[in-house]
């Protein structure tokens, strides 16, 4: 082990099965082959050190995986270093941050997860559970992910150690680095594959009058073969979720203590217009020191079509879809204050927004058409990052029958 049309129609009248607390079932007419690959979201509920399975048609929670039954194993194994670091960084958070990102493999049967405050990266075998690989990453806190198109290559932001570590899914094993800006973040993979995407967010224990000295708040582009940096752009705050369209040109993004997103032109290294959302009484009356990771905002996705920006309002209890032609927002999904919606990822058909409530433990789904909400779904506790997946329906019975 190294250490290193109709479908969205019954989709609709499911969720608002959902929704009324009924049981939701598929009908015959979108049976699937016992043997065909099934459609889900991928939830990674930080604190509970759980993954949740969705299925992105029903909204039906599947199981889920314990992918933290080492955790004190590991935690008793730091040494001084380790264990000073692991402290510092769980109290920073203001508490125990598990599960960070998690990705299926291409075929359906692994899972790749980034185990935020155990600072490694760890591959399971969903219909056993069992753990093929773990990878410990330099510094203190592994963050958020990606996986290549191809599979083959996991990146892995080390936040403190200011870099991002590129894994063979195969083994784990670690096959490159590359420079970040100060505390790297998000990574992404242009859709062929070529380029990686990584953003920085900068310190974000440090007040927001000294935000000048959170360090470099870059957006760095990386050539996925060679791993040498091919450009960075430099923002004025921190960069949280970000959606870099196919076209490599267009990025929409949160901002550190932005109450809204910005659209940003990679070409001319501009942005090009700011959108400045609502605050809810709560919101409003929040300093900015106290948002969560300096984040009013944190969480943005796009539609399929490229017409409407999901824009989740962390410290708002809101969801909002926004046109993305004039920026006007087309409806809003209000949520139970306390709720902390935390993340936004479109489905695979670019038809949904789903937006993780962290801490009311659910995942809210939100029809870009109709900018409503049409499912909530309960799944662990402090769900954050989501990502879509296909799974084989054989390993399913390797999940608990836990929501997470």
């Amino acid at each position: 082990m190294n250490t290193r049309p109709t479908a969205r129609l019954l989709s609709v009248a499911a969720g608002a099965a959902v929704l009324l607390g009924g049981a939701v079932v598929g009908p015959p007419s979108v049976a699937r082959a016992a043997d065909s690959p099934r459609d889900v979201l991928v939830v990674g509920n930080s604190q509970a050190g759980t993954v949740s399975f969705i299925d992105a048609h029903t909204f039906q929670n599947l199981g889920s995986l314990n992918v933290t039954a080492d955790a004190q194993q590991r935690i008793a194994a730091m040494d001084p270093i380790q264990w000073a670091g692991f402290e510092t960084v769980t109290s920073v958070e203001g508490g125990t941050r598990w599960v960070d990102d998690a990705t299926l493999s291409p075929d359906g049967r692994r899972l790749y997860v980034s185990r935020g405050n155990l600072d490694d990266v760890a591959a399971y075998d969903i219909a056993t559970g069992t753990q093929l690989w773990r990878t410990r990453l330099d510094g203190f806190k592994a963050d958020h992910a990606a996986l290549s198109p191809d599979g083959t290559r996991y990146v892995v932001s080390a936040t403190t150690a200011q870099e991002a570590e590129v894994l063979d899914t195969a083994d784990g094993a670690v096959v490159g680095t590359f420079p970040t800006g100060t505390y790297p973040h998000q990574n992404d993979y242009s859709p062929d594959g070529r380029y990686i995407y990584n953003s920085s967010i900068g310190v974000t224990s440090l007040p927001q009058f000294l935000e000048f000295a959170k360090g470099s708040l870059q957006l760095t582009k990386v050539d996925a073969k060679t791993l040498k940096v091919v450009q960075t752009w430099q923002f004025p705050h921190g960069i949280r979720p970000n959606v870099i369209e196919p076209d490599g040109r267009t990025m929409y993004t949160d901002l550190s203590y932005l109450n809204g997103f910005v659209q940003y032109d990679l070409a001319t290294s501009r942005i090009v217009r700011t959108v400045q959302m609502p605050f809810s009484a709560a919101g409003a009356a929040l300093n900015p020191d106290s948002y969560p990771q300096n984040s009013a905002h944190h969480g943005l996705a796009v539609s399929g079509d490229g017409a409407n920006v999901c824009d989740a309002g962390t410290i708002d209890d809101y969801a909002a879809i926004v046109a993305t032609s004039d920026a006007s927002t087309r409806g809003t999904v209000t949520y139970p204050t306390g709720s902390l919606p935390y993340w936004a990822t479109t489905s695979a058909d670019g038809s949904l927004c789903f937006v993780s409530l962290s801490k009311a433990n659910a995942v809210s789904v939100i029809d870009y058409a109709t900018a409503r909400e049409i499912a909530r779904v309960p799944v662990g506790s402090f769900p954050q990052r989501e990502r879509t997946g296909r799974i084989d329906p054989t390993v399913l019975t390797g999940l608990s029958p836990s929501a997470g």
